[in-house]
């Protein structure tokens, strides 16, 4: 397959803290609801992209009405693109080779975890961020850092019965990048 990955919409969504904190013990830091429900809209009908531990983590395995993709080094049926251990799901044992067998018109989500958001930096179209207004006091994974990205949409929300922090709805694309100069000028 051709690699298309320049013409299709490839999405990083994640919550992050303060310091990027997203996890600790193959859990997700914050129970924030609108932050699942805007997470269910968004990728609903849609691809994700997630490594091992990130699927190991869902309650209840593969999340439904979307293609669920699990990346890991050790795929028992490589050919079929499966294994016993993700039922549900298709598998690669990279996020390239996964790419590569995703059309040109199919919306990506990476959903997790680190190592996968750190891959998928350098061919995301954009970052889907929910920005919590917290430092967590234990935390062992971490997203990549995102500061040369530009912010293009924030959508603030207060603290509220169902949600302890502040928080953000905030959208990135890549920061442009500067068109080489041209011979004489």
């Amino acid at each position: 397959m051709q690699d298309n990955t320049t013409t299709r919409q490839i999405s990083i969504i994640a919550a992050v803290a303060r310091n990027r904190a997203i996890g600790f013990k193959n859990q997700l830091l914050y129970w924030l609801p609108n932050d699942l429900k805007r997470f269910k809209q968004l990728t609903t009908g849609h691809t994700i992209i997630m490594g091992r531990k990130t699927f190991e983590s869902l309650p209840k395995g593969a999340l439904p009405n979307r293609r669920n993709i699990v990346l890991s080094r050790t795929i028992s049926n490589p050919e079929e693109h499966s294994d016993p251990r993700f039922p549900g799901c298709d598998c690669f044992v990279s996020l390239q080779e996964a790419l590569d067998h995703c059309r040109a018109d199919e919306d990506i989500y990476i959903i997790g975890g680190a190592s996968v958001y750190k891959q998928a930096m350098s061919v995301a179209t954009r970052l889907l961020l929910t920005e919590i207004d917290d430092t967590p006091a234990e935390a062992d994974v971490f997203f990549p850092r995102y500061d040369d990205w530009v912010e293009v949409n924030r959508e603030e929300h207060q603290r509220d019965e169902k949600h302890e922090y502040e928080y953000a709805f905030v959208e990135y694309e890549p920061h442009p990048r500067p068109l080489s100069k041209r011979r004489g000028e």
